[in-house]
């Protein structure tokens, strides 16, 4: 059952603005485009296929900031997906905003919310994330099936405030916030891909806000309280989407590995320091520097699977019908 027009005169005013601003730009068949795409960070590239495509600076919708952060590009795209006789009408965020950027999580999710405004039914979130679960490589491919978010348990959640009824009930559950039949759907063109299991798994994203990588010790937090992999971003955007009643298909990309290895002990060091004691302290020093996440590496990882990730997202798409 397809979700209803949401009404606007009982939503802000930049809302409406926005959707205005938008359909002016693109013709009658992408106005209401039925599916969204938030790209994360060095995905931009899942736009790429995009036929008939419309480009819309941020600067030019009303309510929206600018991304500030680099592979994040600015821009509002439209435009359809296709396959076979399949033509799906996308829209996507090439650039999404972050919490440690300064924005409220409200800002961060005004996208997901305007697309469920120009009637969007399902919405892909993509981001890059640290492998936390031993058994994520860099490279690998996680469908997210559940989150934990230290923000949003405190005072970041985004549906903190006046509840805007006209996308959905004060307190949503969240049990069921990533949409089943579309996660089966995600493996079934990973089989199709040929991915292998290794390339393609499953999991928790853990959600933190960021902007540093985490350190040793919150690493081992995070894995002893359930999470696979963690990064700064997704989670407010699912929450409101699914408060909105759109469903949820989320992606988490490996881009590195979470440091999780043992200290020096600076004592016994010193104690063996006649048996290369300072030696030992600069090898693993060295050691520590070269296994420290960097925004580079995620951006490159990013790049070489990104070709991947777009065949999934684009085969989900077009093979799932929303009716």
């Amino acid at each position: 059952m397809p979700l209803p027009e949401v009404d606007l005169s009982a939503l802000p005013s930049e809302y409406g603005a926005a959707v205005k601003a938008v359909r002016a730009k693109v013709p009658a068949a992408l106005a209401r485009p039925a599916w969204g795409i938030i790209c994360g960070s060095g995905l931009s590239g899942l736009a790429g296929s995009l036929k008939d495509k419309v480009e819309i600076p941020y600067e030019q919708i009303p309510g929206f900031p600018n991304s500030t952060v680099h592979g994040h590009k600015s821009i509002l795209a439209l435009g359809f997906l296709e396959q076979g006789d399949k033509r799906v009408p996308v829209v996507a965020c090439l650039g999404r905003f972050h919490m440690y950027e300064g924005h409220s999580p409200q800002d961060c999710v005004f996208p997901t919310r305007l697309f469920r405004c120009l009637g969007t039914q399902a919405i892909v979130v993509t981001n890059a994330a640290g492998g936390i679960n031993p058994n994520f490589e860099v490279g690998t491919i996680v469908a997210m099936h559940d989150h934990l978010s230290l923000p949003c348990l405190t005072d970041k959640n985004p549906l903190i405030g006046h509840n805007l009824d006209a996308f959905g009930s004060r307190f949503p559950p969240l049990s069921n916030a990533y949409d089943i039949p579309l996660r089966l759907a995600l493996f079934r063109a990973a089989n199709a891909l040929n991915l292998s299991a290794k390339d393609m798994q499953q999991g928790t994203y853990a959600h933190v806000s960021g902007p540093t990588y985490e350190s040793r010790a919150e690493c081992r937090f995070l894995r002893s309280i359930g999470g696979d992999c963690v990064g700064m971003s997704t989670v407010p955007e699912v929450i409101a989407a699914h408060h909105a009643g759109m469903r949820v298909l989320a992606i988490s990309l490996i881009t590195n590995k979470v440091v999780v290895d043992d200290y020096l002990d600076a004592r016994k060091a010193l104690q063996d320091q006649a048996n290369g004691g300072d030696a030992l302290g600069k090898k693993t020093a060295d050691a520590d520097t070269a296994a420290a996440a960097n925004h580079e590496e995620v951006l490159e990882v990013g790049k070489r699977r990104a070709e991947d990730i777009r065949k999934l997202v684009e085969t989900v798409i077009c093979q799932t019908d929303l009716d």
